[in-house]
């Protein structure tokens, strides 16, 4: 029998390696609803700023070890001897601005929820509380930015966070699934789509 095809993915999985493809099968415009996921990603997206988002997935365990799993409470404690070591740290981007924002965005975070409800909650409200359902057969009118990334942006620039200028916060909206931006001809496309629906 002739080996089956394999499925048609968005371009721009295939420019890295096997984590690479591995994270937009499964990760990439799944819907995050949880304050956790949600963080993770801010932090991560910032991080990648100027940098391709292969280096960040190829470094995202060491991200996890050196900043106690994405806690923030922990990470918000950190002080001048822990950010002494994460410069030191080659498991990590080492970029001291990136670093100092990691901590004072944990505790931008945490100011959040102790003022309010829920911070993912929260970043739904910017797209109506549910995924915008983008339909682009081409990967080359997928936008850098978008209205509610803008507003986005402004709003937790307003709180104090860092590294969230619009195009950061449209990855991120795209890579928590808050827009499902694969191509109408990758796999992955019908099946975010299918996840948006599944949330009561």
């Amino acid at each position: 029998m002739p080996a089956a095809k394999p499925p048609v993915r968005c371009p721009w999985s295939l420019k890295g390696n096997d984590l690479y493809v591995e994270y937009h099968d499964t990760e990439w415009g799944v819907p995050a609803w949880d304050d956790q996921t949600q963080f993770e990603f801010l932090i991560l997206e910032g991080a990648q700023a100027g940098l391709s988002w292969s280096t960040i997935l190829n470094k995202r365990a060491g991200y996890r070890e050196a900043f106690a799993g994405f806690d923030a409470e922990r990470i918000a404690r950190f002080g001048k001897r822990e950010l002494a070591r994460l410069m030191n740290n080659p498991n990590i981007v080492r970029n001291r601005l990136k670093i100092e924002a990691t901590v004072s965005n944990a505790r931008a975070y945490l100011d959040f929820q102790s003022r309010h409800d829920s911070f993912a909650q929260h970043l739904w409200t910017f797209v109506g509380g549910k995924p915008i359902q983008h339909d682009f057969k081409q990967q080359q009118q997928v936008p850098p930015v978008t209205a509610e990334s803008d507003a986005l942006s402004k709003d937790l620039k307003q709180r104090g966070f860092r590294f969230v200028g619009s195009t950061i916060i449209y990855a991120h909206m795209q890579a928590t699934g808050m827009v499902n931006d694969h191509v109408t001809g990758c796999f992955r496309h019908k099946e975010c789509k299918a996840l948006a629906r599944k949330r009561k």
